[in-house]
């Protein structure tokens, strides 16, 4: 018994021995399998994944979490579905010539459900190849309608505009205009010198018109001040002179008076002279 059961240890042995190899190697299989075949794939949170059949794009779209490939045959590429900014330089020229400098700003998504589309017909790097020639053309476009003091002056206006457009022509693309903003803007320097060269103009002729108005206004009342005191040295006058005439009146009277020799003067009219002495009992 004990022989037997020694003999079937031994067999096992022999077999645990012949089967290692075997074992290891499918071991080591698994490995290789997992590690460098990678037949699993993680999509992350905003990102879908674009599936190539031997480099030929699928229809399926693979959304978030974890999901199974075929080694060797398939090939998965990860695109962001999240909102992005696309920060581009343009130039354009205003209705009337002058050329104007701007940094737009654009927040966009992709469709996600169409990104197998995007990535056949658009590739990976969309940005570069449709954004950035966007941005530029639609800029040129709206800002040649309108002279430079109108982009100036209605610049909400323009910028509206340049963001309907955009949204229409990256529509086409399956891309989405979620937000735009013209983060700078600016003239030429010799456009920004003339604007700020009428400003000074402008600011020292309101400073001359406004001394003019001072000037005009201290006048007024110098012309004003000398009437008053004109008026009150006539009336001051009036005052002395009234009394000094009558003054002057009784003087008379009474020199007439004391040099009278009380006879009436002899007249052949036989009208009697008559002395006033009204003003007598006047002050």
């Amino acid at each position: 018994m004990g022989l037997q059961l020694e003999g079937n240890a031994d067999g096992v042995k022999g077999l645990m021995k012949k089967a290692l190899p075997r074992i290891l190697g499918l071991l080591v299989v698994v490995v290789v399998f997992f590690v460098f075949l990678n037949p699993f794939v993680i999509i992350g949170a905003g990102e879908r994944g674009v599936v190539l059949n031997f480099g030929a794009v699928s229809p399926t779209v693979l959304d978030e979490g974890l999901h199974f490939r075929i080694p060797i045959m398939q090939k998965i590429i990860k695109l962001d579905v999240k909102v992005q900014k696309s920060q581009t330089d343009a130039e354009a020229a205003s209705k009337d010539l002058q050329e104007t400098f701007s940094t737009i700003a654009l927040n966009f998504h992709i469709l996600p459900e169409k990104v197998n589309w995007i990535y056949q017909k658009l590739g990976a790097d969309f940005k570069e190849r449709i954004i950035d020639p966007a941005v530029q053309e639609v800029v040129k476009a709206v800002t040649a309608k309108y002279t430079a003091v109108e982009v100036i002056t209605q610049r909400e206006k323009v910028r509206s505009e340049i963001r309907e457009l955009l949204k229409q022509r990256l529509n086409v693309y399956n891309i989405i205009v979620d937000d735009f903003s013209i983060v700078n803007f600016k003239f030429s320097s010799q456009f920004t010198q003339a604007i700020e060269n009428k400003q000074t103009a402008e600011q020292l002729a309101l400073k001359a018109q406004r001394d003019l108005d001072r000037i005009k206004i201290e006048a007024e009342q110098k012309i004003a001040q000398a009437q008053a005191e004109a008026e009150a040295l006539r009336l001051q006058k009036e005052n002395v002179t009234t009394p000094l005439v009558k003054l002057r009146q009784i003087e008379a009277t009474l020199k007439a008076i004391e040099k009278w020799d009380g006879h009436l003067p002899k007249v052949t009219s036989g009208v009697i002279p008559f002395i006033d002495v009204k003003n007598l009992d006047r002050e």
